[in-house]
């Protein structure tokens, strides 16, 4: 227990605006967090659903063409159409918040002529099945662009939440305590001493 002065009372009220100040702060970033990473979530949840969206339409169109093509013609074009996409991986900041994102120097998605083979002996079923292939690695690599930034939001998303927690549930209400008790006790003590001064007049008066 805080001994009941009023300059503890008035310590107690200072350090209570201070973590009203902090706590307003705290939500203010939060807030400022949660947006950033809605408008991280767009393109992470786009690419992923292009992932979905292609993969079963892919493996359908690699099997037909295995099919046409065959083993081996499959095998040496992939060979040939191997690159280099040139990933990067660099750190990054956002709000304070460090993470590392995945860029590349060249797209996957390349046109016809482009994937270093004579696409004029092969079918358009295998152009096609080569596109879809191309589309999924990039929605891959766009993913893997987002996701350690999401992933740093969300923690420190987390880590405010609870730090407010705290203030709100433990911290303000422990110091509002303290002041009101502390007010009680020097308004009890006012009042004692306000009826004992005029109690005292009045005995000087009867004398």
């Amino acid at each position: 227990m805080i001994h009941p002065t009023r300059t503890n009372l008035l310590l107690l009220k200072e350090k209570s605006r201070s973590v009203q100040n902090s706590n307003g702060i705290l939500k203010a970033r939060r807030q400022a967090l949660i947006k950033e990473l809605l408008a991280a979530t767009a393109p992470f949840l786009s690419s992923r659903d292009t992932v979905q969206a292609t993969y079963g339409l892919a493996v359908r169109e690699l099997a037909l063409s295995l099919g046409i093509e065959g083993d081996d013609m499959l095998d040496s074009i992939a060979a040939v159409a191997e690159r280099d996409l040139g990933l990067e991986i660099s750190e990054r900041s956002v709000m304070g918040l460090r993470y590392r994102e995945v860029s590349m120097r060249e797209s996957p998605l390349r046109d016809v002529d482009g994937r270093g083979y004579d696409y004029r002996a092969t079918t358009s079923r295998l152009e096609d099945t080569l596109h879809h292939f191309e589309q999924i690695l990039q929605a891959m690599l766009e993913i893997a662009a987002y996701e350690s930034k999401l992933k740093r939001l969300g923690q420190e998303v987390v880590r405010v939440t609870r730090r407010i927690r705290v203030l709100e549930e433990r911290l303000l209400p422990e110091l509002q305590h303290q002041v009101k008790s502390i007010a009680q006790f020097l308004g009890e003590r006012e009042r004692e001493s306000t009826f004992r001064l005029k109690r005292f007049r009045d005995v000087r008066r009867a004398v």
